[in-house]
């Protein structure tokens, strides 16, 4: 169809939340390695219209408030070419111990950091 496919999208949130992420100093290995997993609970896209294989695409990403025990992180991917809105989502991530696999609380050193930003 000439269209990229409908899950590749997830793919590319994952992409633009690791750069999100790094870009405010929150390397996903450091947080593994401080002993927290951060696994995708749920995860939602809106299609409005599907980019063409050959399209380079923008994806903005945010997180909206300071964690508690789940983080909520959304997403909107542009065409770069016409700044066309093509996909929103988000995605919804508990904290786990790494561990034992129990739920946890955000840790305090990524709600600090997270606070710095928004």
């Amino acid at each position: 169809m000439g269209v990229v496919y409908y899950a590749r999208y997830l793919e590319y949130f994952e992409q633009a939340r690791t750069e999100l992420l790094n870009d405010m100093g929150l390397i996903v290995t450091k947080i593994e390695d401080a002993g927290y997993y951060m696994p995708v609970v749920k995860a939602t896209a809106n299609y409005n219209e599907g980019a063409r294989f050959e399209d380079e695409i923008i994806v903005r990403t945010r997180i909206k408030e300071l964690p508690k025990a789940r983080m909520t992180i959304e997403y909107e991917v542009y065409r770069k070419k016409d700044n066309q809105l093509l996909v929103t989502g988000q995605t919804i991530h508990g904290f786990i111990n790494k561990k034992d696999g129990k739920p946890k609380r955000a840790p305090k050193f990524l709600i600090e950091k997270l606070n710095q930003q928004i």
